[in-house]
């Protein structure tokens, strides 16, 4: 870890951070965040400004890593120090940096703002005077993505810590984070801020406005997800001494008819070229959908303990419920090492009852561990999807489909995303995304938005961010239309009466349309604004689609810089892969074109009159918080990269390079939850014996033996568990309603007899957090006893229970 210290080195005083400054005259040297935002109609503008103060008695210069929304461009920055007020300017990154060192050599205030990822971004202050406060205020324009009728305005205060796989490489580190650079992350050490340590006193003050002007559409709700919000004179504000430690969350709900379909031209000042924003709405009918493969992918790594864990746990559930019995699939859960549930086969298996349930008990006791190796299971598993798809089974068999039928393919990632080598895992899965949808699914409240969205757009798909426990179910039920085939493919868009400019559509590939996601699609046009879009496609019957769509001409001077962010996006993801000279040259002329900041430039402000003698001052890295729900790192082994010595001479083989993260269910619940919290997670896996062979043309398994078996198990369980703290038996008892859930959905009327709608009604009532947790922990008691009929635990089941 780097730790920053002041000569003469500052007292301790109490619990400090990693690499953190604590004396008696404060922290630093972040000191305030103000966001102001106004959103209009469906896009906002955003003020976001950081102050800076030096309490010490020597010249500064302060770093600060910090996250901006990924889809927000990022126009201009002001830096502002006593009554000097400085205009940044973009340039070339390189360049800039030059430009930057040499004015704090020379000892000038300087401030330089550069973008490490999509969502990630590095701001460096030189020689903030003793006693001096200095800010700088950057200026942000970006759409607000609808879905379903609601507008979404995120923005993230917090960079979470990030697994750092690879080979430390030598030589100095690029940057100050507690990483080493590695082959796999070069910048590891660019995008891992020092993290404080938990209870450490605010030191930061955030506050956050936000106007709304609903510009026409018809706005019928405002809900903040994360954070308590109140309302003075139509501003929305959150209270003071909120810590910054998780994105802020604004919803906006302007019911089904947000909006219409929309040909927006936004001429420049010259008049010769333009910006157009394509918006259409998905239609309202839906076709029959094709069977599906679908391979399932759970991140289990550490940094996925507590309510992260059991949040992906529910929805990995829920979507392997999803499937019919036409579908294929595969589930693969992974840290550092990959796994698949035990009865399955390597590849895809039908969906049967029988396999699916296999699937959801392997799932439900999945704990979070290790480090997040996200490349190879993402490997894997396009590898599985790359297989030749089978037209056609014998008829009755399980997952058989037409001859001939067309098979959708699709990969779902449940995951926070909390990886650095976002540009390896692109670079390293390209080849295998062509005729794949990838759907990633995000659980964090400080998620890596930017690298999810990425991944979802290059393959096809959509992503869903889920912050809380409280959100899962509205969220899988909006996944849960997605997963299966959009309403319209292959969509082509055809310009009459304008001359679309060739290559600068973004997104790069064209969206499907997807139940409730709009299509948005921007690019340049040049000459004539009289005229219009037609687009041509698939629905998912296989009919041919059309609509004609007349432009509109509209003075909009955020719409050219909004396109240029989406533009530069896809043309970083294209140098992520490919790399070359050419593509970083016309990068940089694109960024410098239309004044919005990229990864090949950054935005630069030099104050010309001096304020020291010169020379480099006395450097400090802002710690950051640990995202909120987050365990704080475990300093063992996979603190700190490492490189372990082969035997005989060999080059060392590459050990992980993460922070290790704890979960939340195996600490604090006393020495006899600590040595079995994971074991009592969820069931063992059930023997073949265990599970009774399935009825003719059918794949139900039958209730008797079965649904006794696993009542006897959870009943077990659940005495087990009754001295355990109510936090723990909580948690349990979440487990328990997903696994009651997926029993129920395999247990026919018949089969199941009363049993089937009193698995159902359990399920609602153990996830109605409102009752108290005896009477739920009661009524599971009640019924698996009646269910399991007085049948014991299986035999060679006892020891499981007991490690």
């Amino acid at each position: 870890m780097i730790i920053t210290r002041l000569d003469p080195a500052p007292e301790p005083g109490g619990p400090a951070g990693l690499g953190a400054l604590r004396t008696d005259r404060g922290n630093l040297p972040l000191h305030r965040i103000d966001v102001r935002a106004t959103i209009t109609g469906l896009a906002a503008g955003v003020a976001v400004t950081q102050g800076f103060r030096n309490t010490h008695d020597v010249p500064l210069e302060a770093t600060y890593v910090f996250p901006l929304p990924e889809r927000a461009a990022l126009t201009s920055m002001t830096m502002t120090a006593g009554d000097r007020v400085v205009a940044g300017v973009l340039r070339e990154r390189g360049e800039a940096r030059q430009t930057y060192e040499r004015a704090v050599q020379a000892g000038q205030r300087a401030g330089i703002a550069e973008e490490e990822r999509p969502d990630v971004f590095t701001l460096r202050v030189g020689n903030i005077l003793p006693g001096e406060d200095v800010t700088v205020e950057l200026t942000l324009a970006q759409p607000l993505p609808v879905v379903d009728g609601t507008a979404e305005f995120r923005f993230p205060l917090v960079v979470a810590p990030r697994y750092i796989p690879g080979v430390p490489l030598p030589g100095d580190a690029v940057g100050d984070g507690y990483a080493l650079d590695t082959d796999a992350v070069p910048d590891a050490s660019r995008i891992t801020p020092p993290v404080l340590l938990p209870g450490f006193p605010n030191p930061v003050a955030l506050s956050i406005e936000v106007r709304l002007d609903p510009a026409g559409l018809p706005l019928v709700g405002v809900a903040s997800s994360l954070h308590a919000v109140t309302e003075t004179e139509g501003v929305l504000a959150i209270r003071p001494g909120e810590r910054v430690d998780r994105d802020f969350i604004l919803r906006l709900s302007y019911g089904q008819e947000a909006g219409a379909d929309s040909l927006l031209l936004a001429p420049d000042d010259s008049g010769a070229e333009g910006t157009y924003q394509l918006t259409v709405l998905p239609p309202r009918v839906s076709g029959a959908a094709h069977p599906r493969d679908v391979v399932l992918l759970l991140d289990r790594s550490g940094s996925m303990g507590g309510w992260k864990m059991v949040a992906a746990r529910r929805a990995a559930a829920r979507i392997i419920d999803t499937l019919t019995g036409a579908d294929r699939f595969a589930v693969l859960t992974f840290d550092h090492e990959v796994q698949r549930p035990d009865g399955l086969p390597d590849g895809l298996a039908p969906a049967t009852d029988r396999l699916r349930y296999r699937a959801v008990e392997h799932l439900a006791r999945t704990q979070a561990r290790g480090g997040t190796e996200l490349l190879a299971p993402l490997r894997r598993a396009l590898e599985i999807l790359g297989d030749e798809p089978v037209p056609g089974e014998p008829a009755g068999g399980a997952g058989s489909v037409a001859p001939g039928a067309l098979r959708d393919r699709v990969l779902v990632l449940v995951t926070d995303g909390q990886v650095g080598n976002e540009d390896q895992i692109l670079r390293g899965t390209a080849g295998g995304l062509r005729g794949v949808r990838v759907h990633a699914i995000g659980i964090d409240r400080a998620v890596n938005a930017g690298f999810l969205g990425r991944l979802a757009s290059v393959g096809g798909g959509r992503c869903e961010l889920v912050e809380s426990e409280d959100r899962l179910d509205e969220a899988m039920d909006r996944i849960h239309r997605r997963i299966g085939a959009p309403l319209v493919t292959d969509i082509v868009l055809s310009f009459d009466g304008v001359e679309s400019l060739a290559g600068t559509a973004t997104p790069a590939r064209t969206p499907h349309l997807f139940p409730g996601v709009p299509l948005v699609v921007s690019g340049r046009y040049r000459g004539s604004t009289a005229g219009g879009i037609t687009l041509t496609g698939t629905t998912a019957d296989g009919e041919p689609w059309r609509r004609t769509i007349a432009g509109t001409v509209l003075a909009n001077s955020a719409a050219a810089a909004v396109w240029a962010r989406g533009h530069l996006r896809d043309l970083e993801d294209r140098y992520a892969v490919a790399g070359g000279a050419a593509l970083e040259q016309e990068i940089v002329a694109t960024s410098l074109r239309f004044g919005v900041l990229c990864r090949f430039t950054a935005y630069v402000a030099v104050d010309p009159r001096p304020a020291t003698a010169g020379g480099r001052p006395h450097g400090v890295t802002q710690p950051v918080e640990l995202p909120a729900g987050w365990e704080m790192p475990e300093l063992t082994a996979m603190a700190a990269p490492l490189s372990v010595a082969a035997p005989g001479g060999a080059p060392p083989a590459p050990a992980p390079v993460s922070l290790g993260f704890r979960s939340r269910a195996a600490t604090g619940a006393g020495p006899a939850a600590a040595g079995r919290a994971f074991a009592m997670a969820a069931p063992p896996g059930l023997g073949e014996a265990a599970l009774p062979p399935t009825g003719p043309g059918g794949s139900e398994p039958g209730a008797g033996p079965l649904a006794a078996e696993i009542a006897a198990e959870e009943v077990r369980r659940l005495r087990e568990a009754a001295g355990e703290p109510l936090a723990r038996r909580a948690e349990l008892l979440d487990d328990l309603a997903s696994r009651l859930d997926a029993l129920a959905g395999y247990l026919t009327a018949e089969a199941g007899g009363p049993h089937t709608q009193e698995l159902r009604a359990l399920v609602t009532l153990l996830r109605d957090a409102a009752v108290p947790l005896e009477k739920r922990w009661a009524a599971a008691l009640e019924l698996l006893e009646r269910l399991a009929g007085g049948r014991p635990v299986p035999p060679g089941r006892e020891e499981f229970w007991k490690r």
